[in-house]
């Protein structure tokens, strides 16, 4: 297992539950963007404010921010998958791992053959 990840939504959701597959990865290196915040914040809140609002604190530190850079090349990504309806947090989520050296820790299908992907069911 590599030591860094970018965990997408999906991944973070899966941790938080206690799935046993993704386990392996609860004591992970990660990061995150404010837009994975937002995504599973609002999943949670759902359920429950206290453990929305615990899932916040814990997890903001591992917040990074991302630049007009970023935003161009996640566009074109999500432009050459279009027939993959990936979401626009996905490929902000995905190119911030291939810049960063990270693998894109996800469960989502869309992503199961992709490079620089750790696919988890």
């Amino acid at each position: 297992m590599m030591n860094r990840f970018f965990f997408d939504s999906y991944a973070i959701i899966e941790i938080l539950k206690g799935s046993e597959s993704y386990q392996e990865y609860a004591d992970a290196e990660f990061v995150i963007t404010k837009l994975n915040l937002f995504e599973v914040y609002y999943r949670m809140l759902q359920d429950s404010q206290e453990k929305a609002d615990l899932f916040l604190s814990a997890y903001a530190q591992h917040a990074v921010d991302f630049d007009e850079t970023v935003i161009a090349e996640a566009c074109k990504f999500r432009l050459e998958n279009k027939r993959n309806s990936l979401s626009m947090t996905d490929c902000i989520g995905y190119i911030l791992a291939l810049k960063n050296s990270l693998k894109f820790l996800t469960g989502d299908m869309q992503f199961k053959s992709m490079p620089n992907v750790e696919f988890v069911k």
